[in-house]
């Protein structure tokens, strides 16, 4: 029998992926578009909309989102938009989402154009509509509570494209070098399309923790999102399936994730600087990081600074790691992670909603939440925690029976 697990979505990208399909294809398999707008509405921009409309693709409906924009011209560097989501007070798992994509984008586009990051201009990415796809797709995972993605093989097409650089080859240069920094498998085909963006590319490449086929799963939605066009060729779709992952062979140890160390001696930075480290390396889309004192040579006294990060993310950690520090260098190993399964769920107390964590032995109330229930209600931050378990208990004793 096999248990619960980390909720995944896995994105089969057998017609490529944009930001837009990404975005229609999770509201179809559930996420709440109220709740999504509800989180876009904190950005500190306006003059966007986000509609959906249904449709059919090669026979197969879908879900277009339709996002509208009254653009002014604006150019925006990568820095300029990193402020933007940032100063949205995001759950933090959005921030970190988002953060990572147009990271993983301004990164490429960098090495590209021969620019810093900072100065990068995000050309079709940084107009509103495209902060609104991305921003949306991280929202609508945090809608639907997943805690991993995984992709298909990545789909391509052929022939040339039109961008703000004018005329380049399909798949754009940032597309293949985004691909190629994650290892993403991928396959073209003979459709004069730009099946593949660089917008769905950059999801891919910061938010998958996996590639290939669907991973072991209980499968709870799917959903279909659609390009602007009908293609002859295939369906212009992009589909996500919705599951919770399951144990493999059905035994009792969790499937193994890979997942790199990224490490760094540092011996120079003062206690303030390396909390502004950890807190960057959790930014750029780490599970964890901490610090480890250490006795280096000459009796000199320092912390390895480290971070346990997704494959797809392990480039951009470590820049993260060099920027923060001022290290000269960061040593990566990669090792398996096996998460206790466990899902996410939520309880009120007093009629404010905490989420929870469940394992198969405990249930772990989100500290958070619980701190900000204590500071609404006047109760000491352990009562809180007390009765946010005992009402899950109270909740989950007749399922139990």
């Amino acid at each position: 029998m096999a248990e619960g697990g980390a909720r995944i979505a896995w994105f089969h990208c057998f017609a490529g992926i944009a930001g837009d399909m990404a975005l229609g294809a999770l509201l179809d398999a559930g996420a709440d578009l109220k709740e999504v707008r509800s989180l876009l509405d904190r950005l500190p921009i306006r003059g966007w909309s986000l509609d959906v409309e249904p449709v059919l693709r090669g026979g197969i409906a879908g879900t277009r989102a339709v996002v509208g924009a009254d653009e002014d011209g604006t150019r925006r560097t990568h820095a300029d938009i990193a402020a933007i989501v940032t100063a949205a007070a995001l759950p933090a798992r959005v921030t970190a989402r988002a953060l990572a994509t147009f990271g993983a984008l301004a990164e490429v586009e960098a090495g590209l154009h021969r620019r810093t990051v900072a100065a990068v201009h995000l050309h079709e990415v940084g107009g509103l509509d495209a902060i609104v796809d991305v921003v949306g797709v991280a929202a609508a995972l945090e809608v639907l509570g997943i805690e991993r993605v995984a992709a298909s093989a990545v789909t391509t097409g052929t022939g040339t494209v039109r961008t703000a650089h004018g005329v380049l080859p399909n798949p754009a240069p940032a597309v293949v070098g985004l691909l190629t920094r994650a290892g993403a498998p991928t396959r073209g085909v003979e459709v004069d399309v730009e099946l593949t963006t660089p917008t769905g590319a950059a999801l891919l490449v910061a938010l998958a923790t996996g590639w290939g086929a669907m991973p072991p799963m209980t499968v709870t939605a799917s959903g279909f999102g659609a390009g602007t066009r009908d293609l002859a060729a295939l369906p212009n779709l992009t589909q996500v399936v919705v599951g919770t992952a399951t144990v493999v062979g059905g035994g009792s140890e969790p499937a193994a994730q890979p997942v790199v160390l990224v490490e760094a001696n540092v011996d120079d930075a003062t206690g303030e600087a390396l909390a502004e480290a950890l807190a960057a390396l959790l930014a750029a889309g780490a599970h964890d990081a901490w610090l480890t004192p250490i006795i280096m040579k000459k009796g000199r006294p320092a912390h390895i600074v480290s971070a346990l990060v997704d494959v797809a993310l392990a480039e951009a950690v470590s820049s993260a790691l060099v920027a923060s520090t001022g290290t000269f260098g960061v040593r990566r190993s990669t090792l398996d992670r096996r998460p206790v399964p466990r899902h996410l769920d939520a309880v009120e107390v007093d009629g404010h909603r905490i989420a929870v964590k469940v394992g198969p032995h405990r249930v772990k109330v989100e500290h958070d939440d619980a701190a900000r229930v204590a500071g609404a209600t006047g109760l000491p931050l352990a009562e809180v925690t007390s009765r946010a378990e005992e009402a899950w208990r109270h909740r989950s004793a007749p399922e139990a029976r």
